[in-house]
């Protein structure tokens, strides 16, 4: 399935939603049973006829609407493909058929509940242009200038704080091993190469776990020993799709709540694996309760990247914190993806997409086993 953002470089022409995303069936669901219930109160004379009212017509309606949504799934890269017009009266189409399939199947279940094919099917063909018309002006209402601007405002946020920092640690550097701080600043370079791109596209996993070591080693030059890094990426897929920077700025996050305000040595734990489907990402630093202002900052970078999840995957994607015992973890959720829709550029060609350098072998990083 497609992320929830699409760019071209000209006006964007209609789509239809996403019938594979959590978001759109969620949505589907709600707005359905929510009308279904509203009719049921208006029709009804007092309670217990609205209950019997209710149930009257969730009958038919939950059948149909769970058999139309499986349908609307299966089908969805079929309906991806074809132009607006054609995909809305193919889903008008398998709203009649299912319709027809399901009032038929309620019939022989139940024959005595009376005839009333017509009205279910208007209201259906209703229901679903409704739904269309939202998720239209939804889709409008999300433009792609509108949520590029959105994503490059967030984006703009991380990028000072990670020079800040990587310019103190080559400094401390600079007069007493020049050769090392030379080879940091390569590294900068590559790095800020890759925050400086056109970040609106999903990025594999690989790049971004590359791009936080190579930050993790420039502060390593700022902190020395201070600073552990446990690495368990053995079981991380790294064909996975994922927002660009989307783990940097919570590993500078953990850098700084974590590392800096003391003085003994700890370790940031980085675990990413896959699991049903779905990618996880568990962060872990180091967490005292007397941290101060160390700690009021926290929950910038944590919006930050918990509404870019949001922007590329709507409601598949989550992010979730919690204070353990002496320790501060933050678990990332997103759906494995693979494919992301060609991204034309100026010539009609696809962007070349910058890969950062390859690693050194002798990395200033430590790599530990994988942690519980």
């Amino acid at each position: 399935m497609s992320s929830i953002i699409k760019h071209t470089p000209h006006v964007q022409a209609p789509r239809l939603p996403d019938f594979r995303n959590l978001g759109t069936i969620l949505r589907v669901l709600l707005a359905v049973n929510g009308a279904v219930a509203l009719v049921a109160l208006v029709l009804a004379s007092g309670p217990r006829s609205f209950v019997d009212q209710l149930v009257r017509m969730t009958g038919f309606v939950e059948p149909h609407l769970i058999a139309q949504l499986a349908l609307l799934y299966a089908l969805a890269p079929l309906l991806a493909r074809q132009p607006y017009r054609i995909g809305a009266s193919l889903v008008f189409a398998i709203t009649v058929v299912t319709g027809l399939a399901v009032h038929l199947l309620v019939l022989k279940l139940l024959p005595g509940v009376g005839d009333t094919l017509l009205k279910h099917l208007l209201l259906a063909i209703a229901a679903t242009a409704l739904l269309l018309a939202y998720f239209h002006l939804r889709a409008r209402a999300l433009s792609p200038a509108i949520t590029e601007a959105r994503l490059q405002a967030l984006q703009a946020r991380i990028r000072p704080h990670f020079l800040f920092n990587s310019i103190n640690g080559v400094l401390s550097l600079v007069r007493k091993d020049p050769r090392r701080a030379e080879e940091a600043l390569h590294d900068m370079a590559d790095l800020f190469r890759v925050l400086m791109r056109d970040n609106r596209d999903l990025t594999p996993l690989a790049d971004e776990v590359e791009l936080c070591r190579q930050y993790l080693e420039l502060e390593k030059l700022r902190l020395g020993d201070r600073l552990g890094v446990d690495w368990n990426v053995r079981s991380m897929p790294a064909d996975a799709l994922v927002p660009p920077l989307v783990l940097q700025p919570l590993l500078e996050n953990a850098v700084y709540h974590g590392i800096e305000p003391s003085s003994e040595p700890g370790i940031v734990s980085v675990n990413i694996f896959l699991s049903k489907g779905e990618v996880h990402a568990v962060l872990r630093n180091p967490y005292r309760a007397s941290g101060g202002s160390h700690h009021s900052g926290n929950k910038m970078a944590l919006d930050n990247v918990r509404e870019r999840l949001a922007l590329h995957f709507d409601a598949e994607a989550s992010l979730d914190s919690k204070v353990l015992e002496h320790a501060y973890e933050v678990h990332i959720r997103m759906p494995y993806r693979t494919e992301s829709p060609l991204k034309p550029s100026a010539d009609g060609t696809r962007a070349a997409r910058a890969a950062p350098r390859p690693r050194k072998p002798d990395g200033a990083l430590r790599v530990g086993g994988a942690h519980g």
